[in-house]
C-alpha cells in the first residue's frame, strides 16, 4: 500500500521528534548539571514531558486524518444507499 506525502511527512517528523527528545534530554542534563543534580534532573524531566506532548500532537494530526478519511468513505456509502433507495 502506497503512503501519500502527508503520511511520509508525519512519519518523518515523528522519527525526528524522538531523536530530538533523546538528544535534547542528554544536552539538557549535561548543560544544567552545574546547577546541581536535582535541578538538572527536574529540568530534563520537564523537557521530556514537553517534547512528548508535542509528539502526541503529531500523532493527533495523523489520527484526525484517518478519521476524516473514514468519514469520507462512510459519506460516499450513505450517498450510494440514498440514490439506490430513491431510484
Amino acid at each position: 500500500m502506497q503512503k501519500d506525502i502527508y503520511d511520509r511527512i508525519i512519519g518523518f517528523l515523528q522519527g525526528a521528534s524522538w531523536a530530538i527528545v533523546l538528544i535534547g534530554a542528554f544536552f539538557t542534563f549535561k548543560f544544567s548539571i552545574f546547577l546541581g543534580i536535582p535541578l538538572s534532573i527536574f529540568s530534563t524531566i520537564i523537557y521530556i514531558l514537553i517534547s512528548l506532548f508535542l509528539i502526541l500532537l503529531l500523532d493527533a494530526f495523523n489520527v484526525n486524518k484517518e478519521r476524516l478519511k473514514e468519514a469520507k468513505k462512510q459519506t460516499k456509502l450513505l450517498e450510494e444507499l440514498i440514490t439506490k433507495t430513491h431510484s
